[in-house]
């Protein structure tokens, strides 16, 4: 694909540090959730089911911050129609696709150029929200309008049809982490009614030089929840808590990887935190993938929630405000910059 540079030029290559291993560990353990329970049982069933199933997703955010689902009832015509969509896009000529490329104004739809810890990565992606109108109050100097191609034809249709679909299994996700963590299942609900959630198209094109550059770079996701589907090439990477080895992910057919964002980590006072993560790129093969990205209103004040704080485990954290937060990590995307993105341990108590 000529749409990225081939030679090796410095703005892709990572740190030695940070570089990929020659030897891969695929991630037998990540947890993988079989969600029949909310999906397909009986009322008769369902209740001792539910109970081991809250335990299950507590016990994934604690130990990993990742799981997979499986029978998750996002339907897979639905899947498969936004993964052709996002195909032919990708496959349409650089003059096509920047005519929809996002900039410092509309943070929505194109854009080839994202850097991540201050390294480009090697990929291009396509954005849009999944509430439109997204609500933006006054005080934010900035668009979030769709950014929709005019090709392929049905690529705007199926986007819509499968952002319903996937932002139904993280609510879901998001009642069951709720009873995980001893809160009533709708606890998180509210935050949701303005959501500025969006979904992201990735492609991360074959890469001439593997062992230096990384599709995506290190970091940990900003947002509440991310449902991602992955196709069968693979290359996700979680950073595993208990050694801080690299393990990657194994995909398996038909199902969701989930992980825990950071205002999760922020609302919970640390019981759950969000992990780093990181996407290999190999010499021979596309990859291709679609995360969800559940993410609150611009208006909310994230600080750790009052019933799970008390005189033995003090609130961790200060207000962060997630419009503000989520601005100054967007604007870090479109360049290289000597400083350090924001991070929520900016917002630590001492």
């Amino acid at each position: 694909m000529g749409d990225i540079e081939i030679e090796p030029s410095s703005h892709f290559i990572q740190s030695p540090e940070h570089r990929p291993k020659s030897s891969i560990i695929i991630a037998e353990s990540i947890p993988l959730i079989d969600l029949s329970p909310i999906n397909y049982q009986d009322d008769e069933t369902n209740s001792l089911s539910i109970e081991n199933l809250v335990k299950e997703i507590g016990q994934a955010c604690k130990e990993w911050g990742f799981f997979q689902v499986i029978n998750h009832k996002v339907p897979l015509d639905k899947r498969e129609r936004i993964e052709e969509s996002a195909n032919k896009f990708f496959e349409l000529s650089l003059e096509e696709k920047v005519k929809v490329r996002r900039d410092e104004v509309n943070l929505l739809g194109y854009f080839e150029a994202e850097h991540t810890k201050n390294v480009r990565d090697w990929k291009e992606i396509y954005d849009f929200n999944v509430q439109q109108p997204t609500f933006i109050p006054p005080s934010f100097q900035f668009q979030w309008e769709n950014r929709w191609p005019k090709n392929p034809p049905e690529f705007r249709e199926a986007c819509q049809e499968y952002a319903e679909e996937v932002e139904k299994l993280a609510y879901k996700l998001m009642e069951l982490i709720a009873m995980s963590l001893g809160l009533v299942p709708n606890r998180f609900r509210d935050f949701f009614i303005h959501n500025t959630s969006n979904i992201r198209l990735n492609h991360y094109p074959p890469c001439p030089y593997p062992h230096l550059a990384l599709g995506l770079g290190r970091h940990k996701d900003t947002g509440v929840l991310t449902v991602l589907a992955q196709d069968d090439v693979g290359g996700l990477q979680v950073k595993r808590k208990s050694d801080g080895e690299w393990i990657q992910v194994k995909p398996i057919f038909n199902s969701f990887i989930i992980n825990v964002g950071d205002m999760i980590q922020v609302w919970s006072n640390d019981a759950y935190e969000s992990v780093e993560h990181r996407v290999m790129v190999n010499s021979e093969k596309d990859r291709f993938s679609i995360p969800f990205f559940l993410k609150p209103a611009l208006y909310t004040d994230v600080e750790p929630l009052e019933e799970l704080t008390n005189d033995k485990n003090p609130p961790k954290y200060s207000k962060i405000n997630w419009g503000k937060f989520r601005t100054a990590r967007m604007q870090n995307n479109f360049i290289k910059s000597n400083v350090d993105n924001l991070q929520i341990y900016h917002f630590k108590l001492s």
